[in-house]
């Protein structure tokens, strides 16, 4: 870069600073700078120049205000081409600014402290660091603008190279506005929540996610596709998964593998899951996740062809040898052992994510769904039911141990299939699913229909209350004995009367898990 002079550099995040005012300094650069960046370029060794100095006004207000000055600004927006600024800064003694080096005081890591003070994030709000970003940003022409500390190599090689290009400059200048407008989200929507009687959904909602891939299409080969992940999210998830073996994830894989993931969260014992189409279609328990595997794969074993596997144990090389036995698009895992890789491996196109142990993290935050021109936003659907002995039974017989235990596992799969939604299960494993239909009672029957497992002595789920008893007639008619149900319908005694003739047990949750 002919005639680079001067850079200001004044970051909160020192990674890479040294490296980066060393190599200005070696083009020839003067270095400008403030309060901790100074003294940790000084005790590198390069020479630095105090903002105080260079402006001749002092620091005040306990550093409140530092760089908001005229020969800052001015240096930052003044056109060198421009005549008329030329002869302005002249005037006003003011000297170009060529590179600013910025990122902003950490409000976002300041707020996530659990023992965070209003008072102390409104010390954490970043003043002159924004606006020299935006100023510089405006001015990208003429300056070069660096916000995060990944670019500081390329640039410096750019630099050192003379290939700084229009486009470059450009590139950087858009990261800066993406940054500053995120930043600017997080103090208003933080502001916000601080009000007395702060509602749960803000009044402007601010997304911003950064794009992580590219991918080769849509759902569909006709639409083009792109993943992108919300920073700071701490949660495991197929989002933040690592990748260890396979081709590129597509649309259709991100969507199955985050469909069973979030199902087998729901386990504390090893379990596993088989999702197809954003539809679980096997679902178990097992002592050990390769019986689980197998115990999942034997509800539907057409269905797991092709299927996207999550466990929310590490897979072990017993695991690994089932897996490979049949064709499948991906396993999820908090990890996998090192034979159980090598075994996978052997599949050159099975996709490996490895997401890390599942007890970390907090599960929260809002579900999104677009609409053309809005989304509609709610709490994400994470009600549990911690004693089903708790809950009321209507009918004239109670479950046995047995069908609470079977009513509780096919309660939580029957949350995470598609409405209308019915599960029929033994204790620790999925024996009929009945998905996505428009009627409960051919839910029902779809179960029954997809049962390869005998269905006799099962328990049946249903997300959401029998309008009539006709499924329960149907459900007998296959051999259920329980059923657990949230209820709510005004034909309710009609539909425990239907249990009671068939000598079913009935569990009313008063809690329903639509899901559309």
């Amino acid at each position: 870069m002919a005639g680079l002079k001067r850079a200001l550099v004044s970051v909160s995040n020192k990674t890479g600073v040294v490296d980066l005012a060393r190599g200005l300094v070696a083009l020839g650069a003067e270095i400008l700078s403030t309060g901790g960046t100074a003294k940790t370029l000084r005790d590198a060794g390069i020479p630095v120049t105090d903002v105080a100095a260079y402006t001749g006004s002092p620091e005040i207000l306990d550093g409140r205000v530092k760089t908001l000055h005229p020969k800052i600004y001015g240096g930052l927006l003044g056109r060198r081409g421009d005549p008329t600024h030329v002869a302005e800064m002249q005037r006003h003694g003011i000297d170009p600014i060529d590179v600013l080096v910025v990122n902003l005081y950490p409000f976002e890591e300041a707020i996530s402290r659990p023992d965070c003070t209003v008072a102390h994030a409104i010390e954490h709000i970043d003043i002159g660091g924004p606006s020299m970003l935006r100023a510089a940003a405006k001015n990208h022409d003429e300056v070069l603008v660096l916000v995060d500390p990944a670019d500081y190599p390329r640039v410096l090689d750019a630099l050192k190279a003379g290939t700084v290009t229009a486009e470059l400059r450009r590139e950087l200048a858009t990261k800066v506005f993406q940054h500053t407008a995120r930043y600017d989200s997080l103090i208003a929507g933080y502001l916000e929540r601080q009000a007395p009687h702060a509602e749960r959904f803000p009044a402007v909602l601010s997304l911003h996610y950064e794009r992580a891939d590219l991918l080769r299409y849509g759902e569909n080969p006709h639409q083009q596709g792109a993943f992108y992940r919300e920073p700071g999210t701490r949660e495991p998830s197929v989002s933040r998964a690592t990748t260890l073996h396979g081709k590129a994830m597509s649309y259709n894989n991100y969507l199955d593998a985050n469909a069973a993931l979030e199902l087998v969260k729901e386990f504390d014992e090893p379990a596993v899951v088989i999702v197809k189409h954003t539809n679980p279609c096997g679902v178990a328990l097992g002592a050990s996740v390769a019986e689980a595997y197998v115990r999942a794969r034997a509800t539907d074993p057409v269905s797991a062809f092709g299927g996207v596997i999550a466990f929310n144990r590490p897979v072990d090389l017993a695991a690994a040898k089932e897996l490979a036995s049949t064709f499948i698009e991906v396993v999820v895992a908090p990890d996998y052992a090192a034979d159980a890789l090598t075994e996978l491996k052997r599949k050159k196109d099975l996709r490996l994510l490895a997401v890390g142990p599942l007890t970390s993290g907090v599960r929260e935050g809002l579900d999104l769904k677009r609409l053309v021109g809005g989304l509609i936003v709610q709490d994400r659907d994470l009600g549990l039911l911690k004693d089903l002995r708790t809950l009321p039974v209507p009918t004239k017989r109670r479950p046995t141990d047995e069908e609470y235990a079977a009513c509780a596992f096919a309660w939580t799969v029957c949350k995470h299939v598609k409405s209308n939604a019915i599960v029929y299960a033994r204790e620790g494993q999925t024996v009929g699913i009945g998905a996505g239909q428009m009627s409960r009672v051919d839910s029902v029957r779809l179960a029954s229909t997809k049962a390869v497992l005998p269905v006799k002595g099962c328990v049946m789920a249903s997300d959401a209350f029998f309008p009539f008893r006709d499924g329960l007639d149907a459900a007998a008619q296959a051999g259920i004995t329980a059923v657990i149900q949230p209820g709510g319908s005004i034909r309710d005694q009609e539909v425990v009367t239907a249990a009671d003739e068939h000598q079913m047990a009935m569990i009313l949750t008063g809690m329903r898990h639509f899901r559309h």
